[in-house]
């Protein structure tokens, strides 16, 4: 399993938007991609991350090119909430525990 963590600053004002945005949007667009084990969305102030846990590389790079998913990033930038894109990291996971 793999997680990868995309980090980005939203206008903490508009905090509710990117959060409703994110249900309505992002999440549903996530559970639709091959490989999707699960999400966690942070956010203090500004600063927000988005953890995604994947089965493997593969999937991780067939989100990148989905339609859904550049559809997505697409509407979360014209949406103007979020200042700035810090990018992504991938890493594997060697330990998880869900209750």
């Amino acid at each position: 399993m793999l997680q990868r963590i995309w980090r980005c600053t939203i206008s903490p004002e508009r905090s509710s938007e990117y959060e409703e945005f994110a249900r309505e949007f992002s999440l549903p667009m996530f559970r639709d991609q091959p490989g999707f084990r699960g999400c966690l969305m942070s956010r203090v102030g500004g600063d927000c991350e988005v953890l995604t846990l994947w089965d493997d590389e593969a999937s991780i790079e067939a989100l990148q090119t989905s339609a859904s998913y550049l559809s997505t990033v697409a509407k979360i930038r014209a949406a103007g909430f979020v200042q700035e894109e810090h990018g992504s990291s991938v890493s594997p996971v060697h330990l998880a525990a869900f209750a």
